[in-house]
């Protein structure tokens, strides 16, 4: 007998809420400003490099830091708008986002960019993970899976069109232009949301864990930071941090069984429904977020495309993920959420194939736009019976807990693997300089001093700079370093595929059919 359907919220939670097209404007355009923002960086990164004369390190720690940010905090303020009221976290979200990104645009430092980029992933945390809890509170049935894949499909979509527009900008404006690109969506989204959504929905009066969300922050945060500084070799000070943060999550999870209203919910959190879309979406998307980073800097370094052209390359996947988010939710009411997931990760596998296959120097840009093509595919398929199924695994009043886990699977999967992957880019590509380097005749290896071999081995675009200075080796200096950048990209990539068919495998045999999975939905919703 099928479990009762749960009572209205006290905010009459209906298939069609009041005003509902414009609830999810607002919700859906402050998704794409998150996600816009979580990506924007990467086109930019070559000429962040050249301009602010970064390392390859550097470059991964800016691409790293906004994710980090919000990795770091979503657990904690997802619990605070549990309690305290969604939308105030959206509005402040929203708010902070603009100060943020003007500083991110005038950063006058590499370091002052990076922190300018973690600050904007805090106000990321406060935004995003909100506009999915209000889903979740304001919609219900059959209309939650509808809103949930217009977020999920044309928030992605919208949030790969960003690039683009970075890249244009690029062609006449300086680098920081780029973090300037959501001003107007963050003020359409403010405003909108200011109006229509409401100030309390299905919140529960309780005390926070406020140990426990310093406990979340300081062991999410310092694991991130500490893979992303193992490339450069392992320090003491490195040695530390990850040794704090291992035993500051550790006490976090002792907690977590032990607070009166713990963060995340381990009765919740066991369920299959639960579990598995957050390891799957955690080891994709991480993986996906990653092999953007590598493919825009290996486009524009080594297949010489401009900013702008890199860019115009991911619209196929813009277009796909829109329409295969819709696609994904037709799939998910009539076979259940496992067959979408598990279409979506073939798909982005067979993205990764591509790039480690096809992407060569000189590759043609058909090679390019089909690997994009499928990326699109996979996170349209992927992100929504992700999404849904995160959400629907827990009740309404811990909405917080739903969203904090989704957006975990995109940005602790994806701080953890962009660093994992551009630590291997970074590795390997020093690895082949420097065996290009040693293998030089005298006479040649004669005149690299110290620190033009520092800049050979620190990055593409170093090497480009002794190219400039050395035109007569231009030519061979500039192969080389392509040649080493395209080692260090099948690296990253290879590592991607093999987690993405892991995933895969964990959704085909352990993620239940439709009847089970929609009978544990019914349960969890029904609970008082």
């Amino acid at each position: 007998m099928a479990a009762p359907e749960p009572p209205p919220g006290p905010l009459g939670q209906s298939d069609s809420p009041p005003k509902s097209g414009l609830v999810l404007l607002a919700l859906v355009v402050g998704a794409v400003v998150a996600n816009i923002n979580l990506g924007i960086a990467n086109v930019a990164l070559p000429t962040i490099g050249r301009e602010l004369d970064a390392s390859q390190d550097q470059l991964t720690s800016v691409a790293n830091a906004f994710a980090l940010g919000l990795a770091a905090t979503v657990l904690y303020l997802g619990a605070l708008g549990d309690r305290y009221g969604r939308k105030l976290l959206f509005v402040c979200g929203a708010i902070m986002t603009i100060p943020t990104a003007f500083l991110a645009a005038y950063a006058p430092t590499v370091e002052v960019l990076i922190l300018a980029r973690f600050l904007g992933g805090i106000a990321a945390a406060l935004l995003f993970p909100t506009t999915l809890s209000l889903i979740s509170a304001l919609y219900r049935n059959k209309a939650k899976v509808r809103a949930i894949a217009l977020w999920s499909g044309i928030g992605g979509g919208c949030a790969a069109l960003g690039p683009v527009l970075a890249g244009w900008l690029l062609q006449f404006a300086w680098w920081g232009s780029v973090f300037l690109v959501t001003l107007p969506l963050v003020v359409v989204a403010l405003v909108v949301g200011w109006r229509v959504l409401p100030w309390h929905a299905n919140e529960d009066r309780f005390a926070v864990d406020h140990f426990g969300g310093i406990l979340s922050v300081i062991g999410v945060g310092g694991l991130v930071l500490a893979i992303e500084r193992a490339d450069t070799g392992l320090s003491p000070t490195d040695v530390a941090i990850f040794a704090i943060s291992i035993i500051t999550l550790t006490i976090f999870f002792w907690r977590q069984t032990k607070a009166s209203r713990p963060l995340i919910n381990l009765t919740f959190a066991r369920a299959r429904t639960y579990w598995v879309a957050f390891v799957a979406g955690a080891i994709t998307f991480g993986s996906l977020i990653g092999a953007m980073f590598i493919g825009q800097q290996f486009m524009q370094n080594v297949l010489g495309y401009s900013a702008f052209n890199s860019a115009l390359v991911v619209l196929p996947s813009a277009v796909l993920t829109a329409v295969f988010g819709q696609v994904a939710g037709e799939l998910i009411e009539k076979t259940g959420s496992r067959l979408s997931f598990a279409l979506g990760l073939l798909a982005t596998g067979a993205a990764f194939l591509v790039m480690l296959v096809a992407w060569h120097p000189g590759a043609s840009v058909g090679w390019v736009i089909a690997a994009y093509a499928l990326v699109g595919a996979g996170v349209g398929l992927a992100a929504t019976p992700a999404s849904r199924a995160l959400m629907a695994s827990v009740p309404t009043q811990w909405s917080g807990m739903g969203s904090a886990g989704l957006d975990l699977t995109r940005d602790f999967g994806g701080a953890i693997l962009q660093a994992a992957m551009g630590g291997l880019l970074a590795a390997a590509y020093a690895a082949r300089m420097r065996t290009d380097l040693s293998a030089l005749p005298p006479e040649q290896a004669s005149q690299v001093s110290s620190s033009v071999a520092r800049q050979l081995t620190g990055s593409f675009e170093g090497s480009a700079s002794v190219a400039k200075a050395f035109p007569e080796y231009a030519q061979q200096i500039l192969s080389a370093a392509s040649t080493a950048f395209t080692d260090g990209k099948n690296a990253a990539i290879a590592v991607a595929l093999v987690l993405t068919l892991i995933g895969f495998i964990l959704v085909v045999t352990v993620f239940p059919g439709k009847k089970k999975e929609d009978a544990h939905y019914a349960e969890i919703q029904a609970l008082p």
